[in-house]
């Protein structure tokens, strides 16, 4: 081999060696962060399904149901930011073992609501409980993956969402159906129970198997742990915000809290009233409509690993946030005027699905090219609270518009403006040098 060739070859083999090595990584952790997520989704949203029959059974009404649904993001925002904190000083691995036991604990309890007020209490607590667990795996991809190679691993994480809904919605409506009556439970209570008991088991395999830092580990050679703390180092000095002060007064971060709700506004709603939208078009049986909204999600789950991969191999940020923040707010025009038919509701259901679940791990990517240390444990967390914030108001908005209008088409199209100035937000005030990585 000449010297011109050998020269050639060295490069060639250091990025092979790391992608292995950051493959290794990926493949010891993110399986297990992928189906705490898939189980943390299913708890939040499970509602949205027991809605189909608790509210006849408790004589709720549609806008005591949204409230009840979005009080739970309360909580998640009073109890977000120092949450992220105390997993930054205590480690991934207790506190998120901590988290999943508690809100699996607070889910299993709302089996036994019975009054409006209880329903409200309960799910506040769970968002208290619940707070901290998707930013601080957000900040733990950081400790292990530098800003080029987190595009995928979001992706990765956040397909959670989707699988959630494909296994959810049929699991949901089969536990409401079949179940009822065994134990002298409904079926909503039922679902409440089944659904809880995988976050306590999973919180005691993440204190066993999750490794807090990559200097820590076993399962890498010291030459792998030195390859991932020279990548991660190298990308945590581009950048700038590396203090809690710095991240909580930025007006970067701010603007970023603003895109992140009016995603998640659009988010929420396909959550919490998908069930409701396919019922209205004249299916009742809760299985059906289960089976139904697998058909969103799996196009979602494609849509976005397909876009992940995209944005890391042209490492371009902003259209790949915008372009599929604005299919879904199409999407969501489509439902509204779909006026009770099946196929462009599902039509549109799928463009929503596919669009705000692509865009979500994309704009992940957005602020944590900037941010640093205890810098992103605190301006993630405030991110990702605030932008859920919309998990309350989206749900109580659109309960209330569709008890005073009877027709959700008003909140339909609310939550397709939310996701159109999002998309414009992106691209006409956050600049390129800044994100694209």
């Amino acid at each position: 081999m000449t010297l011109d060739a050998a020269a050639a070859a060295e490069p060639a083999a250091e990025t092979a060696n790391a992608d292995a090595t950051f493959r290794r990584a990926a493949w010891r952790f993110m399986p297990l962060l992928f189906i705490c997520y898939v189980v943390a989704y299913l708890d939040r949203v499970n509602v949205g399904f027991a809605k189909l029959q608790m509210l006849n059974d408790l004589r709720f009404s549609e806008a005591v149901y949204g409230l009840g649904a979005g009080l739970f993001f309360v909580g998640y925002f009073i109890f977000e930011i120092p949450s992220n904190l105390l997993l930054h000083r205590l480690g991934a691995r207790r506190w998120i073992a901590r988290i999943m036991v508690t809100w699996g604990l607070l889910s299993l309890l709302t089996a036994w609501v019975t009054t409006p007020m209880t329903f409200y209490v309960v799910r506040f607590l769970l968002g208290v409980a619940e707070g901290g667990f998707y930013p601080g795996m957000i900040l733990y991809l950081t400790y292990w993956f530098p800003s080029h190679r987190r595009g995928k691993m979001m992706a990765v994480l956040t397909a959670g969402n989707p699988v959630s809904g494909m296994i959810g919605g049929p699991l949901s409506g089969y536990v409401m159906q079949s179940f009822a009556g065994i134990a002298g439970y409904a079926g909503w209570q039922w679902l409440f129970i089944v659904e809880a008991l995988p976050a306590l088991i999973l919180g005691v395999v993440v204190f066993v198997i999750l490794d807090d830092k990559v200097q820590d580990v076993r399962w890498l050679s010291d030459q792998q742990k030195a390859l991932i703390a020279r990548e991660v180092g190298a990308d945590a000095a581009k950048r700038t915000h590396g203090s809690v002060t710095e991240a909580l007064t930025s007006g970067w971060v701010w603007l970023f809290c603003l895109i992140l709700f009016g995603i998640i506004m659009g988010s929420y709603a396909l959550g919490f009233w998908q069930p409701t939208i396919i019922k209205s078009t004249g299916v009742n049986d809760p299985f059906t409509v289960g089976l139904l909204t697998v058909i969103p999600y799996s196009c979602a789950l494609i849509s976005m690993i397909l876009v992940g991969h995209h944005a890391d191999a042209t490492r371009e940020r902003r259209w790949h946030v915008s372009a599929p923040a604005l299919v879904g707010a199409v999407g969501f025009c489509i439902c509204a005027l779909s006026e009770g038919r099946i196929v462009p509701s599902m039509i549109g259901l799928t463009l929503v699905a596919s669009g705000i679940i692509s865009a979500l791990p994309m704009f992940w990517a957005l602020p944590t090219s900037f941010l640093g240390g205890r810098g992103a444990a605190a301006g993630i967390a405030l991110i990702n609270s605030t932008g859920n914030l919309a998990g309350f108001v989206s749900p109580s908005v659109i309960g209330w518009l569709k008890t005073q209008t009877h027709s959700l088409n008003s909140g339909l199209y609310l939550v397709a403006g939310t996701l159109t100035l999002s998309a414009i937000l992106v691209l006409v005030f956050v600049p390129a040098r800044l994100v694209n990585r």
